[in-house]
């Protein structure tokens, strides 16, 4: 193979394999000398490939973790997958996956071929996502990967929104940052036509697209996007002062509560205490609480003990009324 920059991304396909290569059997894989071999792993070194060699009577080669992230080599069905993967976490605000996991989206789906660009999409269409109604909001990824595009892009963004009211509108707005909560996307973005930052739920946003006009981005009123969509929600949702005690070590409950909560503070080796301030609804709150799998006790506010208790009754009736248990 002579073709330099051919067959210098044939092998680091092969190195970014997780084996090691004697260079005997990269030289004949490519079918070149060692010496070619030898040169060319010094060309990847000199890339920011953290090529490994190993000494010994054939001696061997391999690609290490390094201090930077160089460009990765996917096959077809490495592409595909990965793809799948972003896609499936991107439509759902998992805790964890956050914009940088929609921009790898974006990257990645803007140099598949329309070939795996389609085995992508029929691969999605043929998964069925298991969802807790009420506790998360399912989201368009392809509607994800426009939006984080036309950020990086600095480009205007047409789209339908749905209000909470069930009012729709189109709006033009220039797309500043996504900021994903525990079950939610959202929009950070001046809107042209309020003339006025605003902030919008993505699995409300309809037919988004680029413009293609470019703008320069403004800065926001206050802090960051995370910020600023704290205070907005804060404005536009009441409160509830919660607070709650749990018969578990604090870093327990912090495993099974959502951030978005806040932390348990120890009162104990064994007990914790929860004070903190939610716009969610009290009957999400009550579930949630209860998915934490200890005993606890809500001392406020009054209605959400009523919705706990509310809660217990029917989860108690059912067990009683069920098969086997001695009821009816």
């Amino acid at each position: 193979m002579t073709d330099t920059p051919a067959r210098l991304l044939n092998l680091l396909s092969l190195l970014q394999t997780p084996r090691e290569w004697p260079g005997s059997e990269l030289a004949a894989r490519l079918e070149v000398s060692g010496r070619t071999i030898r040169r060319d792993i010094d060309r990847l070194r000199d890339l920011g490939y953290p090529v490994e060699a190993t000494k010994g009577a054939v001696g061997g080669y391999r690609l290490v973790a390094g201090a930077a992230m160089p460009p990765l080599l996917l096959d077809d069905e490495e592409a595909v997958a990965i793809a799948v993967g972003l896609r499936a976490g991107a439509g759902h605000a998992i805790e964890g996956v956050e914009e940088a996991a929609v921009r790898a989206l974006a990257k990645l789906e803007q140099v598949l071929p329309s070939r795996l660009r389609r085995r992508v999409s029929t691969l999605q269409a043929a998964t069925v996502p298991l969802l807790i109604r009420g506790d998360a909001a399912s989201v368009d990824p392809r509607t994800l990967t426009v939006i984080a595009s036309a950020i990086t892009g600095t480009e205007r963004l047409r789209f339908g929104y749905q209000a909470g009211d069930g009012a729709r509108t189109k709006r033009q707005v220039e797309p500043y940052r996504l900021v994903s909560t525990a079950r939610r996307w959202y929009l950070v973005a001046y809107d042209l036509g309020r003339d006025d930052w605003r902030t919008f739920r993505v699995d409300r946003v309809a037919d988004a697209f680029a413009t293609g006009a470019r703008f320069t981005p403004r800065e926001l009123p206050t802090g960051d996007a995370a910020e600023f969509l704290a205070s907005s929600m804060a404005r536009s949702q009441p409160q509830v002062e919660v607070d709650v005690t749990f018969a578990a070590p604090a870093d327990f409950v912090a495993t099974r509560l959502p951030a978005s909560l806040g932390v348990a503070e120890p009162t104990g080796p064994d007990s914790c205490r929860l004070r903190t301030r939610a716009t969610d609804s009290l009957e999400w709150l009550a579930l949630r609480l209860a998915l934490v799998d200890c005993e606890f006790t809500v001392h406020g506010p009054s209605r959400l003990i009523e919705h706990v208790s509310a809660l217990g009754g029917r989860l108690t009736r059912a067990a009683e009324e069920s098969p086997g248990t001695g009821g009816a």
